[in-house]
């Protein structure tokens, strides 16, 4: 099998090597490219004749897809897989699967990292300091005793949920299914609009799919408190930007952390959250930790292996 990785996905030149023995034992060949293609006609030339194909973030449209006649399977090297054009798939009868897992630790403590700047003023404070201020206006709170909510309660939700256990918050969450997890923490099961509500902090880890743009809209932030906070680092239509920071630029809510946009960065200068008051915007980094690199990279490779042995994981169509 002809097996190419269209595009890096963060390893050592040493790990490939590891890669391409363990894929050459087997007989089959690994050819990694070093940079993203330009274009879709670069990309039709790179998996001409792949078998397999190896795919992190960049968007793999359905003229691409079709035009690789012997592609079968495709290991995404990312959770999220609605860059890839999935009705192509189906199409071709190409088997997809995702890294799901890789960066549940990673994207977890970012979502609480920008929970504890935000409610500590971090950002300001060094600021403050580098401009020869004091801490006047720069009162922060604690996070014991807020109710931190969490709207998805799989994996990462659950890994949110552990850390802010461990800070003593009070966790609420969106989804009735009875989690084990649910029971330890003492979960309090709500609606979306009541846990809006009644959070302090809210944070988001839902996919990305029909049902879940624009999840969050002027409705639902317009049922905050005052003095919460939203956080995502799941997926950037989820929240509707522009009722967003309207809410922040009206001091309706207190600040967001936000990691994920509609687009990949560079967001465009006139997106209307990068101007709005009290945000901590960074870009697309909740997943990317050297740890999640390595766990990707096994993944992306036993997902080919999996498949190869007629027992497919991680299958997303």
């Amino acid at each position: 099998m002809k097996i190419v990785m269209i595009e890096p996905i963060n390893i050592s030149m040493m790990k490939i090597e590891e890669c391409r023995q363990r894929m050459e034992a087997e007989g089959h060949e690994l050819i990694a490219y070093s940079t993203r293609a330009e274009d879709d006609q670069e990309m039709i030339k790179r998996i001409k004749n792949a078998d397999i194909l190896i795919i992190a973030n960049q968007p793999l449209p359905s003229e691409v897809i079709r035009a690789a006649e012997n592609l079968k399977m495709i290991s995404v090297a990312f959770t999220g897989f609605d860059h890839i054009a999935m009705d192509a798939c189906r199409e071709n009868d190409i088997l997809v699967s995702n890294s799901s897992g890789y960066a549940n630790q990673a994207v977890a403590e970012l979502a609480f990292g920008l929970t504890i700047d935000l409610m500590r003023k971090i950002k300001d404070s060094d600021q403050a300091v580098r401009a020869g201020k004091t801490r006047a206006g720069l009162i922060g709170n604690e996070l014991a005793g807020k109710n931190f909510g969490i709207i998805g309660f799989g994996s990462i939700g659950q890994k949110t949920a552990r850390i802010a256990a461990a800070f003593g918050c009070n966790i609420l969450v969106d989804d009735h299914k009875k989690h084990q997890l649910g029971e330890e923490l003492g979960v309090e099961y709500l609606s979306i609009p009541e846990l809006m509500q009644k959070s302090d902090i809210i944070s988001l880890h839902v996919p990305l799919k029909d049902s879940t743009v624009d999840l969050i809209s002027a409705d639902e932030i317009g049922l905050m408190k005052k003095d919460a906070i939203l956080i995502n680092t799941a997926r950037g239509p989820v929240v509707n930007s522009e009722a967003l920071a309207e809410a922040l630029n009206k001091e309706k809510i207190a600040g967001a952390g936000i990691d994920v946009f509609e687009m990949e960065p560079p967001i465009p200068s006139d997106h209307p959250l990068l101007n709005a008051k009290n945000t901590i915007l960074t870009p697309h980094t909740a997943f990317a930790t050297e740890e999640a690199f390595i766990k990707r990279a096994e993944i992306v490779f036993n997902n080919i292996e999996a498949w190869l042995k007629e027992e497919p994981q991680n299958v997303v169509s």
